[in-house]
């Protein structure tokens, strides 16, 4: 697998330095939303099995403990309604890294195409191109996508707008994909928080959902990560299932290459998976803090995606580029994330994440309320 660092973009937070500064200039401080980091306690039967199993000196299993196997195998079918064996699951290094590295596990390079939404998370750009493929953003019919398309990566909920894709959606990806041999990876770490029907109440579908697949996981991969129903995001902690032949495949390149999860981290996963209490709990925080930030920003004069149904943020629209409403919102000791970032179709948006403490978004509300008039006014 080769890397081709030399096609990378500019990393896109870095632009944000002069805005972040502006918004720490602020009289009480900054509240910042402009990255989803979790800033929630870690769960403490989670924090006292990392603690339990500190004890770690001979070298973690590429595949999992036979514990956190089981664990990873019971919550695909617990929380996403999937059947897997132990042969399909493995326990990855974070989603990010998986994410990015994917193409190149997959042995792509030049000539290659990797699909992915066009308003996106910027790493299934980035993944292509350590490669040395070729990224394609698309919404479009699956047909209109070139015929050198080795892998579509879908993302659901989808970061940054929310959006949720059900069983037909995901169906027809699979059916164009399977003829063609073309790999399809669903990246789903949003998926337990959903806040409209019918995903609330049913569920977000998963691409392995039987309902898509017909019984067949053949070509298709889903990560998921722990970090944010569990705040791990320090822990780097999250897994990926699927095709037993791709799973065995990626594991045997992170053998050769010592991506080894640390023994404690996937004692602690271990628990994180099969506790759905704390998850419940941290979803209920953030739905609060989405409730009452989405009508603060609705009154400052943003217009909200009303296909935000599940995710960590709020995606909301002005008629002007998007740095111009980060930069008013940062006059106003508020840091958020252009809609550019995500590319060009996410111009006039901006990003706001819901995680940052009570304390943090109360001050946001605040500051959202007494601005008048109202920038956009």
């Amino acid at each position: 697998m080769g890397f081709h660092a030399s096609a990378l973009p500019d990393f896109p937070w870095d632009s944000l330095a002069e805005a972040g500064a502006r918004a720490r200039r602020h009289p009480d401080g900054i509240v910042d939303l402009s990255v989803g980091t979790p800033v929630d306690p870690t769960p403490d039967g989670v924090r006292e099995a990392l603690s339990a199993a500190s004890n770690s000196p001979g070298y973690p299993a590429t595949i999992g403990t036979p514990e956190l196997r089981t664990a990873m195998v019971e919550w695909f079918a617990r929380r996403r309604g999937v059947t897997l064996t132990e042969a399909e699951v493995l326990p990855t290094i974070g989603s990010k890294e998986l994410v990015a590295l994917l193409p190149s596990f997959l042995e792509l390079g030049e000539g290659d195409v990797v699909v992915h939404p066009a308003t996106a998370y910027p790493t299934y750009d980035v993944g292509a191109r350590l490669a040395g493929a070729t990224p394609f953003p698309s919404d479009d019919d699956p047909s209109s996508w070139p015929e050198s398309t080795r892998l579509v990566w879908l993302n659901s909920p989808g970061n940054p707008h929310g959006h949720v894709l059900g069983t037909d959606q995901l169906r027809a990806v699979v059916e164009w994909a399977r003829p063609r041999g073309v790999v399809v990876a669903s990246d789903e770490c949003y998926a337990e928080l959903a806040w409209a029907e019918p995903w609330a109440s049913e569920g977000v579908p998963s691409l392995l959902d039987p309902r898509v697949t017909g019984g067949d996981n053949t070509g298709l991969l889903v990560a998921y990560s722990l970090s944010k129903q569990s705040n791990l995001a320090g822990y780097r902690a999250a897994l990926i299932g699927g095709d037993a032949q791709l799973i065995a495949q990626i594991r045997e390149v992170r053998k050769h290459a010592g991506m080894l999860p640390p023994g404690p981290v996937q004692a602690a996963m271990t628990v994180a998976l099969r506790d759905d209490a704390h998850v419940a709990e941290q979803r209920e925080r953030y739905r609060r803090r989405r409730e009452r930030l989405a009508n603060a920003v609705g009154q400052y004069g943003l217009t909200l995606d009303p296909r935000t149904d599940a995710g960590l943020y709020l995606w909301a629209h002005a008629e002007r580029p998007s740095m111009e409403t980060v930069n008013a919102l940062a006059e106003l000791g508020i840091l958020v994330a252009p809609g550019t970032f995500y590319g060009a179709a996410g111009n006039g948006f901006v990003r706001i994440a819901l995680s940052a403490t009570d304390e943090r978004i109360d001050a946001a509300i605040t500051r959202l309320r007494e601005a008048k008039p109202g920038p956009l006014a």
